[in-house]
């Protein structure tokens, strides 16, 4: 089964102006997309060339009137799991050894149809992290971890490979 190794939050009211935004903004790029089945509002699942490289191009871009008036983020995704703390507490592990013991690091979490208490979740997901340097305002890496009722989406990403508009 083809996986989406790039998903992009938009405005739910707004999905058909959204999903041009994503053609034009990759056209822009030269990249072309796969829109693959979403089973959430507001969030397209693409599947890309290279995610990251097409993320850091789009963000020398973001200003561009008109090409992200309604997405929200552009998050590659490099591994989906299960959405068992387990199943992600393995990814993670296996995802933290790119970053050096002497990065600042920082989990971002969001989800989406799965009942545990979000403070709960980054505990027992940063738990299996054994760097020390977090840093919540200005890190180098970060463990990106999307999840999707039953599926989660995790990536390793420098600042520049997400893109994060107003």
């Amino acid at each position: 089964m083809v996986e989406a190794n790039l998903i992009v939050t938009h405005d739910a009211s707004h999905a058909g102006s959204a999903k041009e935004n994503v053609e034009k903004a990759l056209k822009a790029v030269k990249q072309k997309a796969k829109f693959l089945k979403s089973d959430v509002d507001g969030v397209f699942k693409l599947r890309v060339g290279n995610a990251k490289k097409i993320v850091k191009i789009l963000n020398k871009i973001k200003k561009k009137k008109g090409m992200f008036d309604h997405t929200f983020h552009w998050i590659p995704i490099d591994k989906w799991t299960s959405s068992s703390v387990s199943a992600m507490q393995k990814e993670i592990k296996k995802l933290q050894k790119g970053i050096k013991k002497n990065e600042k690091w920082k989990l971002d979490l969001q989800k989406r149809h799965l009942d545990i208490s979000t403070t709960e979740l980054i505990l027992k997901l940063t738990e299996v992290v054994d760097r020390q340097k977090v840093d919540l305002e200005n890190p180098q890496k970060i463990i990106e971890v999307q999840i999707m009722g039953k599926k989660a989406g995790l990536a390793l990403l420098n600042k520049d490979e997400i893109l994060s508009l107003g």
